[in-house]
């Protein structure tokens, strides 16, 4: 493939992904973890799980440059043929759960905010929206996409666009005393203190998710030895920042206590459709929830779009189900994978936006992130002369910091939720055998062959 991304490129694909629907939507939950402005702990322990985490990505994206990502770094990791082979399925398998999530957070959201304009949503009309939302991003897709740097472009403008609108609004706006009224003992320190900047944590990483997203294209990027460690840094830095300044805008006009907590307090679905209408009155908020409904459309249509490819592309490689390979007879795009994405989404859709973020990040720490960080010291030992044209600096502070960061959210999730993940890993775990023995490759094929 042309290598063609540049550093300029490989950012704005980071951001791009980084920054979609997720700052409209997460402000009232954050607030809702701890309390009050004092949740934006959680925004700085989230910044330094996922600085240090970009770090193990850059070192394996600048060592193994091809696309694929995560799951070609755990197949080289954890050695390509056995335990590596049985990483990469759990990868996919996770994806195939986690992407779904990811996608239907957006749903979530636009629902949330269609609210606005459609007074008195009902549950059921909720759900509703999200099915049919849902089926038009499936019915959209379900032909060969040519035109990606078009969705990407637009899905851009109209984001950022709705983050300039709310930056200056909130800049011109901001009331010190509203945004910084913590409640009594909001610094104290205890156990509950702890879960709930586990929470506040999560729905940080949360939208920070995309980070790392120059790596799944490493063979398209030019000297992706320097490009990507530093389009990781920039774009997370640069993210942080504008996800901090949305965060102050709004609770600097509009106070915390009217959206938290968020589940008895209907405007916090829309609470920057709520901040617009209190700065310029209710047409005005009406416009810019418009323009959040794109924006969140948008953004679930690149996702599908670009979630569908991954599991058919490990089928293909033969490292997942086969049927998942499949391609339409007679646009080619991969049908199969696609509806099963796209229905899960729907499914998942139906759940609250906490229970979503909450499944989303627990399943995937277990086999990518800390698999990850396991596959970057298994790489340093067993291949000590592999060319690395970037080193984790401080090594292995920073690996040591993002897999405590990654306990520690994974522990304060509430233990549902970590059921949830832990099962689903070891149903992986199970279909990876039938899969394997199925097809008598390993384990199944070295006891034969020794048999």
């Amino acid at each position: 493939m042309e290598r063609r991304f540049g550093l300029i490129h490989a950012t704005a694909l980071n951001m791009t992904n980084m920054i979609g629907i997720g700052p409209f939507i997460t402000i009232p939950l954050l607030m809702s973890a701890l309390g009050g402005p004092q949740a934006m702990l959680g925004w700085l322990v989230a910044l330094v799980v996922v600085l240090c985490d970009g770090m193990v990505w850059s070192e394996l994206g600048a060592a193994l440059p091809g696309s694929g990502g995560s799951f070609g770094y755990l197949r080289q990791g954890y050695g390509a043929e056995k335990i590596g082979r049985l990483m990469g399925f759990l990868f996919v398998w996770q994806f195939v759960l986690s992407g779904p999530l990811e996608i239907a957070s957006g749903y979530i959201g636009f629902s949330q905010y269609l609210g606005y304009i459609w007074k008195g949503i009902t549950p059921r009309e909720t759900m509703l929206v999200v099915t049919v939302i849902g089926l038009a991003n499936l019915a959209l897709l379900y032909r060969r996409i040519t035109s990606i740097a078009t969705i990407t472009l637009a899905l851009w403008i109209g984001t950022i666009a709705t983050v300039i609108v709310v930056g200056v609004t909130g800049a011109r706006h901001f009331d010190p005393r509203v945004a910084f009224d913590f409640p009594p003992g909001a610094f104290h320190f205890s156990l509950g203190f702890l879960v709930g900047l586990g929470a506040a944590s999560r729905i940080g990483v949360y939208d920070y998710l995309g980070y790392y997203d120059v790596c799944y294209i490493g063979d398209e990027v030019e000297n992706p030895g320097r490009v990507i460690p530093r389009s990781i840094l920039v774009s997370t830095v640069l993210v942080a920042v504008i996800y901090i300044a949305i965060n102050l805008s709004i609770i600097g006009v509009v106070p915390w206590r009217d959206f938290v907590p968020a589940a008895s307090r209907p405007q916090s679905n829309f609470v920057v459709s709520v901040f617009m209408e209190r700065t310029y009155g209710p047409g005005v908020a009406t416009l810019f929830t418009a323009m959040i409904l794109w924006t969140a459309f948008a953004s679930v249509f690149a996702l599908l779009l670009g979630y569908s490819r991954v599991p058919y592309a490990a089928a293909k490689d033969g490292y997942f189900f086969k049927v998942f390979a499949r391609l339409h007879p007679s646009q080619g795009f991969p049908s199969v994978s696609l509806i099963v994405l796209g229905v899960l989404s729907i499914l998942a859709g139906f759940a609250s936006l906490g229970i979503v973020i909450d499944a989303l990040i627990t399943t995937r720490i277990l086999v990518q992130f800390i698999g990850q960080i396991g596959a970057v010291t298994l790489l340093r030992r067993r291949a000590p002369d592999l060319a690395r044209p970037y080193r984790m600096w401080l090594y292995p502070v920073p690996n040591l910091v993002a897999l405590l960061g990654w306990i520690f959210i994974f522990a304060t999730t509430p233990p549902s939720v970590v059921a949830f993940g832990l099962g689903a890993l070891l149903l992986g775990v199970v279909c990876f055998g039938a899969w394997s023995w199925k097809g008598r490759t390993w384990p199944f094929a070295a006891r034969r062959l020794a048999a």
